[in-house]
């Protein structure tokens, strides 16, 4: 009985981290609320999508800096946009598929620069 008791408790905590996760690549505002969310829980599978998703929103920002130098910016800007949305929709989806993966290109980056979270 109380093996089945620890993994009822076990999944609720997994789709809690799961729907956190994914909570946090749906904007800005939802990548606050994801952290705010788990906060007090700590979950890691959301944590580590928390940090994905903060890093997406550095370069996007990144990319808005440089998008402000005519010609040149404007082409690196647009390029990086299709990139940024690119890594965001595989980072969705390894959320959405429970899988902690870092994102394409540059998702070990995030790991590292997000790591204390």
């Amino acid at each position: 009985m109380k093996q089945t008791e620890q993994e009822n408790t076990a999944t609720t905590i997994e789709e809690e981290g799961k729907k956190i996760a994914v909570i946090a690549y749906l904007t800005f505002i939802g990548l606050i609320i994801a952290f705010v969310m788990n906060n007090d829980k700590k979950l890691p599978f959301a944590q580590y999508h928390i940090a994905q998703s903060l890093g997406l929103v550095v370069t996007g920002i990144g990319l808005g800096v440089i998008g402000m130098v005519p010609i040149l910016g404007w082409f690196i800007s647009i390029f990086g946009s299709f990139v940024v949305v690119y890594m965001w929709f595989m980072g969705l989806l390894n959320a959405i598929n429970g899988k902690e993966k870092p994102i394409p290109i540059l998702g070990r980056q995030y790991e590292k620069w997000f790591a204390n979270l």
